[in-house]
């Protein structure tokens, strides 16, 4: 890879690591238990329901560049 690649990785990384840390303890303490203990068709269920959630953000999102540019 690239220097220039190198670079933004690390950024990648180094903002995730930041996100995840603060989502996870956000998400203990407004749920508690241990996802772990989940059924499976609960872990789906509420993986299914967060990608619906990311797509519905993506979709604003891209309505808000498109009328930027019209």
């Amino acid at each position: 890879m690239t220097k220039q690649q190198e670079r933004q990785l690390r950024r990648i990384k180094r903002e995730f690591r930041r996100r995840v840390d603060r989502k996870y303890r956000a998400g203990v303490a407004e749920h508690s238990g241990y996802l772990g203990d989940l059924s499976d068709l609960t872990l789906l269920d509420d993986a299914i329901a967060e990608a619906i959630d990311q797509c519905c953000y993506l979709y604003a999102l891209r309505e808000k560049l498109l009328s930027r540019n019209s």
